[in-house]
């Protein structure tokens, strides 16, 4: 379930969409699988990933970029030309994954990483 959406918007009105979702436990597919649908949102793309353990939360960070296929899972997508997602899962299996999800015309996710990996950062420390 989505439970918040931020905008980031850049120079020239540019606009990046950061969404949280929270399932609960047992619930939204786990890790692997969402970082596989997140990754499949993306032709012709360079992708990664990652984890650490902030906070004693593991955290998988991802990030790809390509031509993004915007739109709802099962309906019409809009293909997006030059886009970029970056995405942190933080690990929880007693209260359920949390989803964080910024896409956006690449140039500005990238500009907009490293306060979306500090409150990323901030968010897993303070879990426990």
């Amino acid at each position: 379930m989505r439970k918040a959406q931020l905008e980031v918007v850049g120079e020239g009105g540019a606009k990046a969409d950061v969404t949280f979702f929270h399932f609960g436990a047992g619930q939204g597919g786990g890790v692997q699988a969402n970082v596989d649908r997140w990754f499949g949102q993306f032709q012709n793309a360079k992708t990664a990933q990652n984890e650490v353990i902030l906070g004693g939360v593991r955290v998988v960070f991802v990030q790809a970029a390509g031509t993004f296929s915007s739109g709802m899972p099962g309906g019409p997508t809009t293909p997006l030309a030059n886009y970029a997602l970056r995405g942190a899962i933080l690990e929880d299996k007693e209260k359920g994954d949390v989803f964080v999800k910024m896409t956006g015309p690449a140039s500005l996710v990238e500009s907009a990483w490293v306060a979306f990996e500090g409150m990323v950062n901030a968010a897993a420390s303070s879990k426990r």
